[in-house]
């Protein structure tokens, strides 16, 4: 008998929160090291990523890894 997998899939996310407003938050996909993807994100996204990057210190506080579940 096979047994189900399961339907919950784990991810990380690299988190820059905003030194200015709560609501400027940033979340990229990252890997379990907080290793972006660049060739993965479209342009937009990566255009954020890397300001956000770039921004530490004075917008961002520094990143976080955190766990991402979704279901599926």
């Amino acid at each position: 008998m096979d047994t189900p997998k399961s339907s919950v899939v784990t991810s990380f996310q690299l988190h820059y929160a905003s030194l200015v407003s709560q609501g400027r938050a940033l979340t990229f996909p990252c890997d379990e090291k907080g290793c972006v993807d660049l060739e993965a994100l479209p342009e937009r996204v990566k255009t954020n990523y890397l300001f956000a990057r770039g921004m530490v210190g004075r917008d961002y506080s520094p990143p976080c890894i955190c766990r991402a579940v979704a279901s599926h």
